[in-house]
């Protein structure tokens, strides 16, 4: 019976440590089973951190690539599709002398590469330099091959102009954080700082470089400190041509502050002189007061208003003349009549009404403003010839197409559009009718002042203006001269206005005439007809065939 028990005890016993080790045993196996789950976690979660760091990491690269595109800028376009101007990749190329092994070999080496430049101190200095911002390729192979370790390289995007200088008034600049500062780079910075598009102008290289070629001859024959010329489009304002000088070279990325550079097309504000009489006469047409056959006699040949005298430029002029005939021979005391009985009212109207005296809204923020004081009578005959107000020669390029284009509005532009809204006629049409075959006379005519403008073939109309510039004291007896010529008259296309900022008399200067007269030697008269018109006649006879066969 004992044995009974103890067997029974001994079974029980077993049995018990059985269970335990079967337990023991369980829990090893979920304790694996659950490292093993916190194991495959585990190995999720690095996963996915890996991916949140990667995506960080992208997201910074892409902020980079971002960044990279805000210094980013889309190509300028003349209407041919020539590049004006456009962003590249370049290398500037630098030095840390403290670096530098052989100073003096490399002294040589630079001193061959970059004869213009001294680099002794900057060698022999401490602090990192330039080499060359921009370096070409075939230098920047010469330089690596020393194996100098002192040379530093750093890729960057650059903004090149490959003209040079010739848009420069038009293009204006960029700073060094490539933000526009001037011309059509500060008006259009956001459209070209977010767009790969590129803006596409109305100028026409081919003509700009032509116009620009005979404007610096100008100055070799009447030594003018500058000059400016405006082509436009007559009937839609298309600017094919804005040339201003002196100009300057985009790509040495130079702050200009010198006002000799100061963009005379738009900005310079002159007193033109007799182009005003154009106005003068079309404003009158315009109310009808006077016709071209309207005849006034008996004028002075000198008058005073205000203690100030008025007098005729040619003491040749008839005292009695028609309205044409004091258009045609520029006469000053035959204009100030015809603004007389045309009335400051009416005379301050038409001048707001083909934008003399309105700001104009213009695709580059480097406009002046007209000057002129107030309304007078005085004033009035003054202006009536071209004194004693002041514009720019943007708005009177915008005033003579007016003029003579029908009297409809047009807006000059420099960005190419890609529709044309119908414009509106704001003057007597008249006016065009009635003024245009005079403007042809004053170039046509053995009396008119433009005959060296007379250009076989293209039918120029237009009107002279020489003006003493006014200083504080009164007028100095240098010139603005001026000549705005339109063509074909018979069906106006094109307006060109010339501006020629003091040219001098040459009196050894040979001229010869476009319509077969004799050469004729220089004359001591320093006026736009001796001047300006010649240049104009120049331009014209380059650039002629250019818009008869492409515009």
């Amino acid at each position: 019976m004992n044995d009974l028990n103890e067997k029974k005890k001994l079974v029980e016993e077993y049995n018990s440590e059985f269970s335990y080790n079967e337990n023991k045993s369980n829990i090893k196996i979920s304790f694996e089973r659950i490292a093993f789950i916190f194991f495959v976690f585990f190995i999720i979660a690095i996963v996915f951190l890996s991916k949140v760091i990667l995506l960080s990491l992208e997201d910074k690269v892409f902020k980079k690539k971002i960044l990279k595109k805000e210094n980013f800028r889309s190509s300028i376009i003349d209407k041919k599709g020539n590049i004006l101007a456009k962003t590249v990749p370049v290398i500037n190329i630098g030095i840390n002398p403290n670096l530098v092994i052989d100073k003096e070999k490399l002294l040589i080496t630079l001193k061959l590469l970059f004869p213009k430049k001294d680099f002794k101190k900057k060698i022999y200095g401490t602090k990192f330099f330039y080499v060359q911002k921009k370096i070409s390729k075939e230098k920047l192979e010469k330089l690596l091959l020393l194996g100098d370790k002192a040379f530093i390289q750093e890729e960057k995007i650059a903004r090149i102009y490959p003209n040079g200088e010739l848009f420069s008034h038009v293009l204006g600049q960029i700073d060094d954080n490539n933000n526009g500062i001037s011309g059509l780079e500060k008006t259009f910075d956001y459209e070209l700082t977010t767009s790969k598009k590129p803006i596409m102008l109305t100028v026409d290289t081919e003509i700009q470089y032509l116009i620009r070629e005979e404007l610096l001859k100008s100055e070799n024959i009447f030594q003018n400190i500058g000059s400016a010329a405006i082509l436009m489009n007559i009937n839609n304002g298309d600017i094919l041509s804005m040339v201003s000088l002196p100009d300057f070279d985009l790509n040495k990325r130079e702050k200009i502050k010198d006002l000799k550079f100061i963009n005379r097309a738009t900005k310079g504000v002159y007193e033109f002189g007799s182009v005003f009489k154009t106005f003068t006469i079309a404003a009158g047409i315009n109310y009808n007061i006077v016709q071209p056959e309207t005849e006034f006699k008996k004028l002075k040949k000198r008058i005073v208003c205000a203690d100030n005298p008025i007098s005729e430029y040619d003491d040749k002029i008839p005292s009695d003349l028609t309205v044409e005939e004091i258009l045609i021979r520029s006469g000053n005391i035959g204009s100030a009549r015809i603004a007389e009985k045309v009335g400051i009212d009416n005379y301050n109207k038409f001048l707001q009404t083909i934008g003399i005296l309105t700001n104009i809204n213009f695709d580059i923020e480097e406009v002046g403003e007209t000057q002129m004081g107030r309304w007078g009578k005085c004033k009035l005959l003054t202006i009536g010839f071209g004194h004693g107000i002041a514009t720019t020669l943007l708005q009177l390029t915008k005033g003579y197409s007016i003029v003579s284009n029908g009297g409809f509005q047009v807006s000059p532009t420099l960005i190419q559009r890609e529709k044309y809204e119908n414009s509106k006629r704001i003057l007597n049409e008249e006016v065009s009718i009635k003024l245009n075959p005079i403007l042809r006379k004053v170039v046509s005519a053995e009396e008119g002042t433009a005959g060296f403008a007379n250009v076989k073939g293209y039918e120029i109309g237009g009107k002279t203006g020489t003006a003493d510039i006014a200083t504080s004291g009164g007028y100095s007896k240098k010139k603005i001269n001026t000549f705005a010529a339109v063509f074909p008259v018979s069906k106006p296309k094109f307006i060109l206005v010339v501006m020629l900022d003091e040219p001098k008399a040459n009196k050894e200067f040979v001229y010869h005439y476009r319509d077969g007269r004799p050469s004729y030697k220089g004359n001591w008269r320093n006026t736009a007809g001796w001047t300006t018109v010649w240049v104009t006649g120049q331009i014209i006879e380059k650039i002629g065939p250019i818009l008869a066969t492409k515009y």
